[in-house]
């Protein structure tokens, strides 16, 4: 977005207006809809409402909610999506990103220099959600299942919706989600994570490591199936068209392809006249 629309989103939020010498201006994401290190995901509902209700809210440090700890506001919010990118559970990956301003004085030119620097990274958000629902049972209160163990091949974890309020959002070392933070790349969180956090997180690692290899075997399958009832050309532009596709309708389609498959061999040793052959299995 050019400096001007930026500066007439800042301004009103000011008493009067601005001029790009007088403020710092830089990107945050917030948070986004991957499973984070408390188990705990934000819906696309959830991350839609947060979008609308984020913008003006101030920044601090460490959710300290007193006045001396304000050092920055959003005063633009936009939810993006990410359509190469897919999450543990198979959605795609939509985050939500501010641009936050600072009016620029004596006292903060450290920070503004730690934020460009890399230092002062990684945020986190606070707000209120009324509904935390089981992602394996659909339960929105206590249930069997522990958020970040794997169960028949499925993770547990809790969906976040209904936001009914935002707080703040804040600098801290170690945020709860991996990915939030003043930066356009995405990496890992600073700091030393605590035991119960890194042992989700190596849950998260391998079950995104399992994801990605059941993707493979699945896409092969596939390409088998394609090389048998398309042509060359027409089965690599079907698979090109996989890559969009989540786990569970890429099995979809294995299933529908094996289906069709396996009717047509059916039809073809069925003898005129006789009564249906049972389908068979590969």
């Amino acid at each position: 977005m050019e400096q001007n629309k930026l500066l007439e989103q800042l301004n009103r939020f000011t008493r009067r207006k601005h001029t790009a010498q007088e403020v710092y201006m830089f990107d945050v994401i917030l948070c986004d809809n991957e499973v984070d290190r408390d188990g705990e995901c934000f819906t696309r509902k959830a991350l839609e409402t947060l979008c609308r209700r984020f913008e003006g809210v101030t920044g601090i440090f460490d959710h300290d909610p007193k006045g001396s700890q304000q050092t920055a506001r959003i005063f633009a919010t936009e939810l993006l999506e990410d359509p190469a990118r897919r999450t543990a559970y198979g959605a795609p990956y939509t985050y939500l990103k501010a641009c936050a301003y600072m009016i620029r004085t004596d006292s903060n030119q450290d920070l503004i220099r730690e934020i460009d620097g890399g230092i002062k990274k990684e945020v986190s958000v606070s707000c209120a959600a009324k509904t935390s629902r089981c992602s394996l049972c659909g339960s929105t209160g206590a249930c069997s299942h522990e958020k970040g163990k794997v169960y028949a091949g499925k993770l547990c974890y809790r969906e976040l919706d209904d936001i009914s309020d935002v707080y703040e959002w804040s600098f801290v070392a170690v945020p709860a989600q991996v990915h939030a933070g003043v930066t356009k790349q995405f990496g890992g969180s600073a700091g030393e994570e605590d035991p119960v956090r890194k042992a989700l997180q190596a849950q998260l690692d391998a079950h995104q490591q399992a994801v990605a290899l059941a993707r493979q075997d699945a896409e092969k399958q596939i390409r088998r199936l394609l090389a048998v009832t398309h042509s060359k050309s027409a089965a690599d532009a079907v698979m090109q068209g996989l890559k969009s596709m989540s786990l569970p309708q890429l099995y979809d389609y294995k299933e529908a392809l094996s289906r069709d498959f396996s009717g047509r061999c059916a039809a073809q040793l069925q003898p005129e006249g006789d009564a249906p052959l049972d389908s068979f299995r590969m």
